[in-house]
């Protein structure tokens, strides 16, 4: 099988950057097996409980679970109506978060012949932040507190909403809400922390590519539940960029993927502004525009489709081998910026935080400075 796309540990964790650079250019890496990486610490944010309650996630799945059955797609949360705000900043770049395992490393560890190479090449640019867990009464402050930080700064978050149910079909990063309906539920929440201005959302990583787990039904109503996330979280914030799961070049034909993401949404200017690739894996830039123009051809939809492409790990492309967990002689890619040059690419993401292991280097998720200084010198 195809590595899946991220390493997830420890839930309501992510990873995100130091100091508020600007979209520079640099690197190159690709991405790595089936787990889930994240971005800064969201444990460490501001929570304030959510008027309702819900199901706690069972973080456990059976091989082959069956499923309840399936309710009619609920209403998507009612838009909201903002009050008179601020003028915000221009949008500038991409959002550093202040919180990160690679930055808690960098700051502990000033004497550290490796700490200048790690805090320039790696802390010193902006990366994903990964919302990992079902928490219901607490994803809504914790979305806002990332997207109001980069507002403030004129800057674009970068999400991933990482909690579909069968998340990994029972893999390393196996987990996620307990059912569809409180998926959906946690969604709307969600989406309700979005705000106004513009952000990234690369929602699911994994969820399209690896639905061959799932029977025809289940998968049928995934892709249902990812069509309405995409329409409610673009209902929330109308200058939210969401971006859909296409894999990445090595794994599934361009065809196959685009019938899949069809089916999700991603098809759709309601719910979708294209696609995603490459998320913890290390195809080469190369490779994955020429695979994701591909995929957007075969999908159809409107003409302002784009694709976002992970560099964090891809800069001397993926080992021949296929080995996915920490493999040895990988590189940072290109720096994220919003500006590829390219047509038909928007961005390219740093969506697994360069250091964070698949597993192998380190425990799964976590920071291991010697695999860090490895990709980074």
């Amino acid at each position: 099988m195809v590595a899946a796309a991220s390493v997830v540990v420890a839930a309501g964790t992510a990873t995100g950057l130091l100091t508020a650079l600007g979209d520079d250019d640099g690197g190159g890496a690709d991405r790595a097996g089936p787990r889930a990486s994240r971005s800064v610490r969201l444990d460490a944010l501001p929570v304030s409980p959510s008027p309702t309650s819900s199901p706690s996630a069972d973080q456990s799945r059976s091989a082959s679970p069956s499923p309840p059955a399936r309710r009619a797609t609920p209403t998507p949360a009612p838009k909201r109506t903002s009050a008179q705000q601020e003028p915000r900043p221009a949008t500038t770049g991409l959002y550093r978060h202040p919180d990160s395992q690679v930055l808690d490393w960098v700051r502990a560890h000033p004497g550290d012949p490796r700490q200048d190479v790690i805090a320039s090449r790696i802390a010193g640019h902006p990366a994903a932040v990964w919302f990992t867990d079902h928490t219901p009464a607490t994803i809504t402050a914790r979305v806002r507190a990332v997207t109001s930080a980069g507002a403030a700064q004129g800057r674009v978050p970068v999400l991933v909403p990482y909690a579909i149910p069968d998340r990994d079909c029972g893999g390393h990063s196996e987990g996620g809400a307990p059912g569809l309906d409180a998926y959906d539920a946690w969604i709307d929440r969600f989406a309700a922390g979005l705000g106004s201005d513009e952000v990234i959302v690369v929602l699911e990583p994994d969820s399209v590519a690896q639905s061959e787990c799932l029977s025809a039904g289940e998968r049928a109503d995934r892709f249902a539940s990812l069509a309405r996330a995409g329409r409610v979280m673009k209902d929330a914030d109308p200058a939210a960029r969401v971006y859909y799961d296409a894999g990445h070049s090595g794994w599934h034909a361009p065809a196959q993927q685009a019938a899949w993401l069809k089916q999700a949404g991603a098809a759709s200017a309601d719910s979708s502004d294209g696609v995603f690739s490459n998320v913890s894996n290390f195809h080469t830039t190369a490779d994955e525009v020429a695979y994701d123009r591909a995929v957007l051809d075969s999908l159809g939809g409107p003409p302002g489709l784009g694709a976002v492409i992970d560099t964090s790990r891809n800069g001397n492309g993926a080992p021949s081998d296929g080995q996915w967990c920490d493999p040895a002689g990988r590189k940072l890619g290109r720096a994220p910026t919003l500006t590829t040059g390219m047509g038909r690419i928007d961005a390219y993401l740093w969506v697994k935080l360069p250091g964070e292991s698949d597993g192998c280097r380190g425990e799964p998720g976590t920071f291991t400075p010697s695999y860090a200084y490895d990709l980074a010198r």
